[in-house]
């Protein structure tokens, strides 16, 4: 495996055990944190992949574009398409004012989350 790929999963699953253990912390959890790595993650596997198949990316945390530059090699990846959607906006959307997220919705990014991991390690053929 490239070792740049290699460093790219190393950032990715630091982003997922971040989030998961951000999930469950009981005195002041931030959900808006789990959020944001959740989207992290996902964009790092996205990037590890591409950086694997030797496809040049752009600096973009767009979950979508990504996924464009994927397909044509890996159609079956368009199936993530509404999951990557979804979790797009965390890349941005809560790290604001005006926006929080709760535990509800930090749930659902932590789920997209881990489908998106576990496709992406399938396809960049490692074990759980």
């Amino acid at each position: 495996m490239n070792p740049l790929t290699i460093e790219w999963i190393e950032k990715a699953e630091k982003d997922f055990a971040t989030a998961s253990r951000e999930f469950r912390v009981r005195k002041m959890p931030n959900y808006d944190a789990v959020c944001f790595h959740s989207q992290q993650c996902a964009e790092k596997y996205l990037k590890a992949i591409l950086q694997e198949q030797n496809i040049p990316f752009t600096k973009t945390h767009n979950l979508t574009t990504l996924l464009g530059l994927i397909t044509p090699n890996e159609p079956a990846w368009e199936l993530m398409r509404p999951n990557l959607e979804r979790l797009n906006v965390f890349a941005v959307q809560v790290r604001y004012p005006g926006e929080a997220a709760d535990k509800t919705i930090a749930r659902e990014s932590l789920n997209l989350c881990r489908t998106i991991r576990t496709r992406a390690r399938y396809s960049l053929h490692l074990q759980e």
